[in-house]
């Protein structure tokens, strides 16, 4: 009997696949490995620093498949790439953290394996090499980081500083526990700093793969140092976090396509491992087990990885990412520092929630309503509480975090004008309103509302940069949303509070495949079966199909469903939609009174009145 039931793979295949990953970019490395330049955009930080962050990010990998037995010369490949890197007067050194402020990145995952492989690397450098390694990182003291996750990889670098007898500050660490502890916000959910006027909305996978994942990597790097209070606190936070996170994957692995630096993939797996290390999980380890092999199946292949979520797709890159950026997927293979012997590899494996029956649970921290169907393995988001708002002036909406819903098998429109799963006030020339910044009203349930004023960008769009910059914005009206999400379908109901010469769209999810989609009246189908539909229910009699190309990180082809008011929308109004993504037929639909009560095929009630 196979302990492997579900997706075939066994910690040999765990092996395998990084070993394959390792071997893939060496062809890539300067002549002495420090620097590994692979293929690709070039970041804003430039190509030496996007050499170094090639070398870094796989050398996490590397530190975690080292962490038990030697791996032929993959010890000795990385530790001359250190040396280079570290040598002030190498051709191929390192940027210093003092010069290029992506190399505080790299340092935390060069620090963590360094301590993960130890015993057969850090141990057999010669004592120049060391010195030099240990210079090169104790750069980060005292430096500023930025208000965010980064301030975990300037204590992840001093605790292994620590660990050696080098330098280091507990100003510097006390002080980003401090602040990073003000960022905690329940439920294991962290904001990923507190940026512009005090905006606690950013909410995404930076939640899992680094604060949650780094505090307990600290602890343990921080060895007769680790404050006892600490671990206990970071366990308890990370177990709460998965609780709910685990319904964020499908079983055939794809996890919520939300958020940004989505080209990492499978680091999304982060958390999952760290919850087995650390015992610090709900998840039986089959399950664990389960659930990460099918991540790794639904996205490793045996050559590179480029920038994008399956093939190379440059508009969901952020302008911080180089050609060695999606490699820190590398944390995906973090489980690999357990020992053959434990559990998480022995133990048979395990189903998921959604593949034992439907899955409805409500995270109140990010504002999220999360409906997973066991029938087709599609996980859906109503999102009511995340915008990525720097602070609460007018912006232009992301498309990885000011959507309305997000999910599993669909993901968001990465050019043009937002129109899928969008609320938008169309002006006189087609053009959507934006709506972030949101105010989270209520999140309960299967109920969510948030509001937003309608505003629109004048004038031409900045370049690209990092961090966004904003134009200038037309003020509209307030307007006020609501998601009743049950199983595939979720009632989408808006009031508007002034009167205009605005039309009302409400648009759907993005359906989106390597060959154009069936259109049907109200919506497209993909050949797997997997539909998306947009009907409407109050007011909304015009439906729609809008198509676009190369825009979407599913498939060259996209298809958003929308429907719209036949005139201005009417203040007070209540308009209401279904929005549908799934595999199996839905054909009886909610009906929606005037007052928000929502009642279901099944005689089921929800109640969700919007205030004007």
């Amino acid at each position: 009997m196979t302990i492997s039931p579900f997706t075939g793979l066994t910690r040999e295949h765990w092996e395998a696949a990084a070993d394959a990953t390792l071997a893939a970019v060496r062809p890539y490395a300067s002549p002495r490995h420090a620097l590994i330049d692979l293929p690709g955009p070039v970041s804003i930080s430039g190509r030496r620093s996007d050499g170094l962050e090639g070398f870094a990010r796989t050398f996490l990998a590397a530190g975690f498949r080292l962490a038990h037995g030697t791996r032929g010369d993959l010890a000795q490949w990385y530790a001359e790439g250190l040396a280079a890197g570290v040598d002030p007067d190498s051709p191929e050194r390192w940027p210093r953290v003092t010069e290029v402020n992506q190399a505080k990145v790299e340092a935390a995952s060069i620090a963590i394996a360094l301590h993960e492989s130890r015993h057969v690397l850090w141990d057999a450098l010669d004592d120049r090499v060391k010195e030099q390694t240990v210079a090169w990182l104790a750069e980060v003291i005292g430096q500023p980081y930025p208000a965010c996750n980064w301030l975990w990889f300037q204590n992840v670098v001093e605790a292994f500083l620590r660990s050696v007898g080098g330098p280091w500050s507990a100003a510097d660490i006390e002080g980003n526990i401090a602040t990073m502890e003000s960022w905690y916000l329940g439920d294991g959910w962290y904001t990923d700093g507190v940026e512009g006027g005090g905006t606690a909305r950013n909410f995404d996978w930076y939640a899992g793969w680094a604060m949650n994942f780094y505090p307990l990597w600290y602890c343990r790097m921080s060895g007769e140092h680790a404050d006892g209070a600490l671990w206990t606190r970071y366990q308890d936070r990370l177990y709460a976090y998965l609780d709910g996170a685990q319904h964020l994957f499908s079983p055939g692995g794809a996890p919520l396509h939300q958020g940004r630096s989505l080209t990492y993939r499978h680091a999304a797996l982060a958390p999952v491992w760290a919850g087995a290390v650390f015992d610090a999980t709900p998840l039986p380890p089959g399950r664990t087990r389960r659930l990460a092999s099918a991540v790794l199946s639904h996205f490793h292949h045996d050559g590179l990885q480029p920038i994008g979520w399956y093939g190379e797709l440059d508009a969901i890159r952020q302008p911080y990412s180089g050609g060695g950026s999606p490699y820190w997927s590398s944390k995906g293979f973090a489980g690999l520092v357990l020992p053959a012997d434990h559990p998480v590899w022995t133990d048979e494996e395990r189903p998921l929630p959604v593949e034992r029956e439907d899955v409805a649970i409500t995270l109140a921290v990010p504002g999220w309503l999360v409906s997973g169907t066991r029938a087709d393995g599609v996980v859906r988001v109503a999102n009511h509480g995340t915008d990525h708002a720097a602070d609460e002036a007018f912006s232009t909406d992301e498309p990885g975090y000011s959507r309305h819903a997000y999910a599993t098998h669909a993901g968001p429109e990465y050019a043009g004008p937002p129109v899928d799963n969008h609320v938008a006030l169309l002006d006189a020339d087609g053009n959507p309103s934006h709506r972030r910044p949101l105010t989270p009203v209520r999140v309960q349930g299967r109920v969510a509302v948030s509001r937003h004023r309608a505003h629109w960008p004048v004038g031409a769009a900045p370049e690209r940069t990092w961090p966004p910059r904003q134009p200038d914005f037309a003020e509209g009206p307030w307007l006020t949303t609501a998601s009743v999400l049950r199983g595939a379908v979720e009632v989408r109901l808006v009031v508007v509070s002034e009167s205009g010469p605005w039309t009302l769209r409400i648009g759907g999810y993005a359906l989106a495949a390597d060959e154009r989609l069936e259109l049907t009246a109200d919506g497209a189908a993909r050949a797997d079966g997997l539909v998306s539909r947009v009907v409407g229910l109050r007011g909304l009699p015009v439906t729609r199909v809008v198509e676009r190309t190369g825009t979407n990180a599913y498939g060259a082809y996209s298809a958003i469903p929308v429907v719209e008011t036949d005139g201005p929308a009417v203040p007070g109004e209540l308009y209401a939609a279904a929005v549908i993504l799934g595999a199996v037929p839905v054909d009886a639909l909610p009906e929606v009174a005037a007052d928000g009560t929502v009642l279901w095929p099944d005689g089921t009630v929800d109640h969700a009145p919007l205030p004007s």
